[in-house]
């Protein structure tokens, strides 16, 4: 990579975090209404409705269980899209569905989710150690830090790959599921173009079936929720928000404080801390004789 090059992409790193940054701000505007709407499984759906899905298999940073649950009303429009993926020879991956505040609040301490960010953050600034404030602008637009914009706690969001139903190889898109860099953003121009072309497929599928996509995450889309609402244009007050989920009962009751970070600037600070200690002794270790 030439330095020219490198200074490009940072640059458009950059520009495209401030960009998800101003959604994430003005999704807070974005008027409310929850309705209540209980949740659905959705491998249970898929296999009465007939149509081949995959879910992950993993768990969340290495710990957390998958929720792959989504609100009712949007299962129709899910399954259609699956249905459509079917008939042009591939699988929808479903990676994740809905994800309780305190699973959101503890992904964005996991330290394989921190120190990701915190590294493109340093890379971002040559190298030097960032500010505390940037650390946590960035990581409002790749890990929600408030209730309200994240929506997958208002289980109106999925994260998604594709596969080919003939061979089973992932229908390529660029990068993996969850990389976190300059190629993220949906329409990055760092990305090869059968991988855009991928990318821009997928999209169209699943929004011809009423989602949208967050443009600075290839893989995340939700619909009916503030951040939905605001992306497509639609000036009625949204269906949900963040909820908390009572299994048992398939109940939700809304979240009480939408727009309190769950994870506040001082814990920021002591992440980088912790960030900066685990990279410490991971480059001690390195250089400890075998």
């Amino acid at each position: 990579m030439t330095t020219h090059d490198e200074a490009a992409r940072r640059a458009y790193w950059a520009e495209q975090m401030e960009a998800g940054y101003d959604v994430v701000e003005r999704t807070l505007a974005v008027e409310v209404r929850e309705c209540g709407e209980p949740l659905a499984s959705i491998p249970d759906e898929a296999a009465e409705a007939g149509v081949e899905m995959r879910f992950s298999t993993t768990k969340i940073a290495g710990t957390l269980d998958r929720l792959f649950v989504i609100r009712r009303g949007l299962v129709p429009g899910l399954l259609a899209a699956a249905r459509e993926m079917n008939e042009r020879g591939w699988i929808l991956a479903i990676e994740d569905g809905y994800r309780t505040l305190e699973m959101q609040a503890e992904l964005g301490r996991k330290p394989e989710v921190f120190d990701a960010i915190l590294a493109k953050c340093v890379w971002e600034c040559g190298g030097v150690l960032p500010p505390v404030e940037l650390v946590f602008r960035r990581a409002a637009v790749l890990v929600a830090n408030l209730p309200k914009v994240g929506t997958h706690m208002s289980a109106s969001a999925i994260d998604v790959s594709v596969f080919r139903r003939d061979d089973g190889t992932e229908v390529w898109r660029g990068d993996p599921y969850l990389t976190m860099s300059e190629r993220t953003p949906m329409r990055s121009p760092f990305v090869e173009p059968e991988a855009l072309e991928q990318r821009l497929a997928i999209a169209a599928i699943l929004e011809a079936h009423g989602f949208v996509h967050f443009p600075y995450e290839f893989w995340h889309f939700n619909q009916g929720d503030a951040l939905g609402n605001l992306l497509g244009g639609v000036r009625r007050a949204a269906r949900y928000g963040p909820v908390h989920w009572d299994r048992s009962a398939n109940r939700v009751t809304a979240c009480d404080d939408p727009l309190r970070p769950l994870n506040p600037l001082h814990v920021f600070e002591r992440e980088i801390n912790a960030a900066r200690e685990r990279a410490a002794r991971r480059l001690h270790d390195g250089h400890v004789p075998g």
